[in-house]
C-alpha cells in the first residue's frame, strides 16, 4: 500500500505563505486518503512552478526542522526556498541550527542567510537532510544530479537520520523516465568516461553521453573535479540492482539513483496544495 497525502493551503499573500504552511500541513494528519487529493479550500487558483517549489520547501522545513539540530542543505532551485524559510525561522524562533551543505551553491546560500555553516568533519551525523530531486517515482526512488552535485548530495543524505525531498508537481512520476528525459547522471573519473559509457550501454541499453557545459568550452566539471555522464535508459529497470552494478564499474564515483533513501517527499501542486508521499508499506 502506498500512502499519498495531500495538504491544501489557503490562498495567501506571498509574504505570509511560508509562515502558515506548518499549521496547514500538520492539521491534515487526520485525513489520509489513499491515492486521492481533496483540497480543504476549493477554488484555490493555479500557482506557477516557482510558487509550488516554495510551498513544498516551506512545508518540509516547518515539519522536520527543530531547535538544536544539524541540517543537511541540498542543492538546486527548490532549496533556495528551503534556506529562505530556514533562515526566517531561525530569526523568528531563535533556533540554534547548524547547516552542512552539499555543494558550493548550498554553502553560499547558508553564508548569505547568516546561518551557521559546518561540515561532515565536525558534524558527521545529521538530524535531517532536505534536498530537491529531478524526478521521484511512486516508490520514492529518485533521480538526482541535474545540477551536478549528486555525490555530495548522496553523502549528506546518507549521513542524516531523516532524508526529506522537496519538489514541484513536474517532478512527480509513477515510474522514472516519465517526466525527466535527460537520463540518470553518473559521476565518473575523467580518464574513464569513455570505457564507463560503453560498459553502461552494453550492459543496460540506452546511451551514456558526456555532459557538456553551456557557458564554457568542454564538459561539465563537478565540485570534485570529475565528469558527468547522462545515461538515457530505454526502459524501466530494477533500480536497486542497476545502481549497485553501475557503481561497481571501475571509474564510476557515484550515480544519481537514490534508492531507498528518502523517507518522505513533499510536492507543491498546481492548485496550491502540498502533496506528501511516504514510501510503500511492504
Amino acid at each position: 500500500m502506498r500512502l499519498w497525502r495531500c495538504v491544501s493551503l489557503r490562498q495567501l499573500a506571498p509574504g505570509l505563505l511560508c509562515a502558515a504552511s506548518r499549521r496547514h500541513v500538520r492539521s491534515v494528519s487526520r485525513c489520509v486518503p489513499v491515492f486521492r487529493c481533496v483540497p480543504v479550500c476549493p477554488g484555490v487558483p493555479v500557482v506557477m512552478a516557482e510558487e509550488a517549489k516554495k510551498l513544498a520547501a516551506c512545508a518540509a522545513v516547518d515539519n522536520h526542522v527543530q531547535n538544536n539540530q544539524v541540517v543537511g542543505v541540498g542543492s538546486g532551485s527548490t532549496i533556495v526556498y528551503a534556506v529562505d524559510r530556514l533562515a526566517e525561522r531561525v530569526r523568528q524562533e531563535k533556533l540554534n541550527i547548524v547547516c552542512v551543505p552539499t555543494s558550493f551553491q548550498a554553502r553560499q546560500l547558508i553564508l548569505q542567510h547568516g546561518l551557521t555553516l559546518s561540515d561532515l568533519d565536525r558534524h558527521p551525523e545529521l538530524d535531517v537532510a532536505i534536498d530537491g530531486a529531478d524526478e521521484v517515482d511512486a516508490d520514492l526512488t529518485l533521480i538526482k544530479g541535474g545540477g551536478g552535485c549528486l555525490t555530495q548530495e548522496k553523502i549528506v543524505a546518507g549521513c542524516a537520520k531523516h532524508f526529506v525531498v522537496i519538489a514541484d508537481f513536474r517532478k512527480d512520476s509513477k515510474a522514472l523516465g516519465q517526466q525527466w528525459k535527460k537520463g540518470v547522471p553518473i559521476e565518473v573519473i575523467p580518464m574513464a568516461y569513455i570505457p564507463v559509457s560503453r560498459t553502461i550501454a552494453r550492459r543496460f541499453g540506452g546511451e551514456a553521453n558526456l555532459r557538456m557545459a553551456v557557458s564554457k568550452a568542454g564538459p561539465v566539471v563537478t565540485d570534485n573535479s570529475n565528469f558527468i555522464l547522462d545515461w538515457k535508459f530505454e526502459h524501466a529497470q530494477n533500480w536497486k540492482e542497476v545502481n549497485t552494478a553501475i557503481k561497481m564499474i571501475p571509474g564510476v564515483v557515484e550515480t544519481g539513483l537514490f534508492v531507498g533513501m528518502a523517507e518522505r517527499a513533499y510536492f507543491g501542486m498546481e492548485d496550491g496544495s502540498v502533496q506528501v508521499r511516504d514510501p510503500p508499506v511492504n
